[in-house]
């Protein structure tokens, strides 16, 4: 459900952001949907990653891009690791 024109979005509201992932967005000080989209997903995932949880996975990635990008995460999980892969060369996925 759409939040009303002019009101607040909570992260929640945004595709593929669930309560747990949405709790660690606000540990980045993400505390609404409009401070997620003003941010390069791949940036926020990388912040995730090295603030928050090592251990964050390809799956996570392709929901933060997603959550940016509209898509089901389960849709461009490949897709959105081998850019990740680009930006961070020496990173080596763990298990999903």
């Amino acid at each position: 459900m759409r939040a009303p024109a002019g009101s607040v979005r909570r992260l929640t509201d945004l595709p593929n952001i669930g309560k747990t992932t949405a709790a660690r967005l606000e540990r980045i000080g993400l505390r609404t949907a409009e401070d997620f989209l003003k941010r390069d997903p791949y940036d926020v995932f990388h912040e995730l990653r090295t603030k928050v949880d090592k251990t964050l996975c390809r799956c996570a990635l392709a929901g933060i891009v997603g959550a940016k990008t509209g898509e089901p995460w389960h849709k461009i999980t490949r897709k959105t690791a081998a850019e990740y892969e680009k930006r961070h060369p020496r990173h080596i996925w763990g298990p999903c």
